[in-house]
């Protein structure tokens, strides 16, 4: 049976100056640090047997697969279904005792973590990934991919294959940023889940990070 690597990539910084959840809204772009931490990535991964680059949709993530497109001469693909979640708190400051959180027309959006009942359901995300991902595996076989994607639907994804629940503490996911989350493949079977952070760890507490 053919090896073949899928690296779930996250996103680099982004220019975020007044610290909201950006979710999908257009126009948000890798920061002076993210663009220096995609290219990071793209030399980590320079002796890598990439044969695949695909990313999600939304501008910060097709500015960190770029580096890494270019350096295997590769054309970028794009895949929606690694986008970012949807939220109901888009646009809007989220962090804990401040902003949207402190408001009490707010709450009813919070009533349900398990679906969760504040934007698209956990389950629907790594059905969606897992799809991106199978796609990639079969474009790349006997190779390597980089799926460029973000935080929640990588880690949902990796939740969903390890057999974990889904809800979480977001405070605890292992996903910085511009971190791989590498799914290791022995023909169509997942046989290892690796995760590495070329750039460093960074803090998953903070929003729009």
């Amino acid at each position: 049976m053919s090896r073949t690597v899928v690296h779930m990539l996250r996103h680099g910084e982004v220019h975020n100056p007044t610290g909201i959840l950006y979710g999908r809204l257009p126009g948000f772009t890798l920061s002076e640090r993210g663009q220096k931490q995609a290219l990071t990535v793209a030399e980590h991964l320079a002796d890598h047997d990439i044969a695949h680059v695909v990313a999600s949709p939304l501008d910060r993530a097709q500015q960190t697969a770029s580096p890494i497109a270019d350096s295997h001469r590769l054309e970028l693909a794009t895949d929606a279904r690694l986008i970012e979640a949807d939220n109901l708190f888009e646009g809007l400051k989220v962090a804990v005792g401040d902003g949207a959180l402190r408001s009490p027309r707010h709450w009813p959006k919070l009533v349900n973590p398990f679906r969760p009942s504040w934007g698209e359901p956990y389950l629907e995300i790594a059905h969606r990934m897992l799809g991106a991902v199978q796609r990639a595996r079969s474009a790349a076989e006997g190779h390597e991919a980089v799926c460029v994607s973000h935080q929640l639907p990588i880690w949902t994804l990796r939740r969903f294959l390890e057999g974990k629940r889904m809800w979480h503490d977001p405070r605890r996911r292992e996903c910085s940023l511009a971190s791989l989350t590498s799914l290791v493949f022995e023909g169509e079977q997942l046989v290892r889940v690796v995760y590495t952070e070329p750039v460093g760890a960074t803090n998953p507490r903070v929003t729009g990070a």
